[in-house]
C-alpha cells in the first residue's frame, strides 16, 4: 500500500481517518484508525485483554501501509450468540459452606436461614466459565477489519494530500516569481551603489582629483560582498527538487522537511547579502512562502 499503482504521485497527508468492520458467525470486530502528523511512525493501540494476541500482526499490518504519523487504533469486538459460556458448580465448597454454617446454629443456637440464593452470593461456588473462542477466526477476521480501515484512510488521506500538492506549486510559482524579480534587480544593486558612491564623492571632491582606480576596486569590493548568483541558482535548483518530490511515488514527507530548511538557507543568505530594499522585499514574500511550506511539509506523509 506504500506505492500507488500506474506511476501516479504519492502524496500523501498524515491526517485521516478510516474505519473497517468485520462480521461473521455472531461476531463483530470494528476497527477505527486515526493518524494525525509526527516525525516518525509512533502506534497507540486499544485493544480489549482478550485480542493481545494479534497486537503484533496489526503493527506489521499498520507499518506495511504507513511510513510516519502519530497512529490511534481502536478496536472493539461484539458477540451477539448465545454461546457465552457454561456455569459451574463447586458442591464440595457448598457443603463445606453448610457445615460451617450448621456449626455456627448449633454453637449460637440462632436460627439457619440459609437459602440456595445465600449460597449463590458466596463466591466461587457457582462460576461462569468463558467460552473457548476460535483465535484463528479472531485473527482473520481482525485483519480484514484492519486492512478495510487502513483502505479507507489512505483514501482520505490521499485525497487530503492531493490537496496539498495543488497548494505547493502554487507557492512554489509565487517563490519563483519573486526570484525572477531579484535576478532583475540584482545588477541594479552595484550599478545604483556606483552611481551613490561618485555622487557622495562628487559633493566633496574636485572630479579631476578623483582616483578612478580605487574607486573601481572599490565598486569591484562591494560587488563580491553582494554577489547572489549563487544562492539564485541554489534557490531555482530547490525549487526543481521540490516540484521532482510532488510527483514522486513514494512519501516524500522527511526530504520535503529538509528541503524546506534549505530554501530558507538560501534566502537568508541572499537578504543578508543584498543591501537593497527591493530585494528585501521580494526576500520577505519569499520567507513568507517557506513558512506555509515548512506547516504544509509538517504533513506531508
Amino acid at each position: 500500500m506504500k506505492k500507488l499503482l500506474g506511476g501516479c504521485a504519492y502524496m500523501h497527508s498524515m491526517t485521516g481517518y478510516g474505519k473497517g468492520v468485520s462480521k461473521r458467525d455472531g461476531k463483530t470486530i470494528t476497527i477505527e484508525i486515526k493518524t494525525v502528523n509526527h516525525r516518525f511512525l509512533d502506534c497507540n493501540f486499544k485493544l480489549p485483554r482478550n485480542f493481545l494476541f494479534v497486537e503484533d500482526k496489526l503493527k506489521k499490518a499498520v507499518s506495511k501501509a504507513i511510513s510516519r504519523g502519530h497512529v490511534d487504533l481502536y478496536l472493539t469486538y461484539e458477540q451477539s450468540s448465545t454461546d457465552e459460556g457454561a456455569y459451574t458448580v463447586d458442591l464440595e465448597l457448598a457443603n463445606n459452606y453448610l457445615a460451617a454454617v450448621k456449626k455456627l446454629t448449633d454453637g449460637t443456637g440462632l436460627e439457619n436461614d440459609v437459602t440456595v440464593s445465600t449460597l449463590l452470593r458466596v463466591g466461587d461456588i457457582v462460576t461462569r466459565q468463558e467460552a473457548v473462542e476460535d483465535e484463528d477466526l479472531l485473527c482473520e477476521m481482525t485483519l480484514e477489519a484492519v486492512n478495510l480501515a487502513l483502505e479507507n484512510l489512505k483514501s482520505m488521506r490521499e485525497k487530503e494530500g492531493q490537496s496539498q500538492k495543488v497548494d505547493f506549486v502554487k507557492k512554489l510559482d509565487s517563490i519563483k516569481d519573486c526570484l525572477e524579480h531579484i535576478k532583475e534587480f540584482a545588477p541594479k544593486v552595484v550599478e545604483d551603489y556606483r552611481a551613490n558612491l561618485n555622487a557622495r564623492i562628487a559633493e566633496v571632491v574636485e572630479p579631476s582629483l578623483i582616483d578612478k582606480q580605487r574607486l573601481a576596486t572599490e565598486v569591484a569590493l562591494y560587488a563580491d560582498h553582494c554577489a547572489i548568483d549563487e544562492e539564485i541558482t541554489r534557490l531555482s535548483t530547490h525549487i526543481a527538487n521540490m516540484r521532482s518530490l510532488l510527483e514522486a511515488n513514494e512519501p516524500v514527507g522527511r526530504k520535503m522537511d529538509f528541503l524546506v530548511q534549505e530554501f530558507n538557507r538560501e534566502t537568508n543568505t541572499i537578504g543578508s547579502k543584498a543591501n537593497d530594499m527591493r530585494i528585501t522585499n521580494e526576500v520577505l514574500a519569499i520567507k513568507n512562502e517557506i513558512e506555509k511550506m515548512r506547516e504544509q511539509a509538517a504533513n506531508v506523509e
